[in-house]
């Protein structure tokens, strides 16, 4: 891989983001702010619910990686199977399949220098995946869907990402769709539990302590609360609203998922049935307020409409969720 150490931690010397995530973690009362990471989406899949079919051939997908490397990101997330509401399964090779060769192409145009993630559940697309150039495995099943997955992340000592989901995307739902006729129920948070924050933020560190007991080091985690999956859209507001606190007691960043999701039109007041690229100004606008409530990782389809989003924002000054101030540089590294 080059000059880059194996051995990811999200902080590596020399990284853009080095000086933010390599600070100590956020407090309630000072949460980072002095950087970001932001992973370009790149879905290798006919069905993905915003830019399904676009980026299949290696060829147009590296054309762009490589359009998002420019324009600031520091690096891509590759996906070889749909995690959309009522999306199918894709076996294992077809997702290998699919993401080896955009991987291969990605690494041999951009170099060693930007990260690749690989965005699966599965060990075996893992594993391939970081083979052909990956250096981060982001599991949306939290590391519960395969148990081969926490010790191949362990034994690659690459970086992990895990997120909460209520269900598998076969038995989920749009979260503006959530208790509508015909569709499935309103998910219920218990109350006691703390609601949404409190069940999710004990379920991720939960996940932690799995990934540390099979060898994976704290620092290589990224946590994720999994906005759009099994949330209704008060649900998802409420975990942005909370990430700073989130973040401050699970020691780890937190990465924002907010681009382009259902959640996010509804916000918006965007029209019934209006399609997933009218949402580009508003996730842009909900990413940023994400980012001053304690957001580090960015995962977003529009890179240059974030970036100049948040620039808006530099330096901010905005109360956070405790009442606290949250001052500093955001801009991107």
């Amino acid at each position: 891989m080059g000059g880059r150490p194996r051995h990811f931690t999200l902080a590596w010397p020399g990284s853009p983001a080095a000086d933010a995530l390599a600070a100590d973690a956020p407090t309630a009362d000072a949460p980072a702010s002095r950087g970001l990471v932001v992973l370009g989406i790149l879905n290798a899949t006919p069905d993905s619910f915003s830019d399904g079919g676009l980026h299949l051939d290696p060829s147009r997908a590296a054309d762009a990686a490589l359009a998002m490397l420019h324009a600031g990101a520091d690096g891509v997330d590759v996906g070889g199977e749909s995690t959309r509401p009522g999306a199918a399964r894709v076996p294992i090779a077809e997702q290998i399949a699919r993401v080896v060769p955009v991987i291969a192409a990605v690494r041999a145009r951009a170099g060693d220098a930007p990260l690749i993630s690989i965005d699966t559940t599965r060990a075996e697309v893992a594993r391939a995946a970081l083979d052909a150039g990956a250096e981060v495995i982001n599991d949306v099943s939290g590391g519960t869907e395969d148990p081969a997955l926490l010790p191949l992340a362990a034994q690659n000592r690459c970086g992990l990402v895990l997120m909460h989901r209520l269900t598998t995307p076969e038995r989920d739902s749009f979260s503006h769709r959530y208790g509508a006729p015909g569709e499935r129920a309103t998910p219920v948070y218990a109350p006691e539990a703390g609601g949404v924050c409190g069940v999710v933020r004990a379920a991720l560190a939960e996940m932690l302590v799995r990934a540390r007991s099979a060898g994976v080091e704290s620092e290589a985690v990224v946590l994720d609360p999994g906005l759009g999956f099994g949330k209704s859209v008060p649900d998802n507001l409420a975990l942005l609203e909370g990430t700073g606190e989130m973040a401050a007691a699970l020691g780890r960043p937190l990465l924002s998922g907010v681009s382009r999701k259902s959640f996010v039109g509804a916000w918006a007041g965007l029209p019934e049935g209006h399609h997933p690229t009218a949402r580009v100004a508003a996730s842009a606008r909900l990413t940023a307020r994400h980012v001053l409530r304690g957001a580090r990782v960015l995962r977003v389809h529009d890179v240059p409409e974030t970036l100049a989003e948040l620039a808006r924002i530099r330096p901010p000054v905005q109360p956070g969720p405790l009442g606290q101030s949250q001052r500093g540089p955001l801009g991107h590294s």
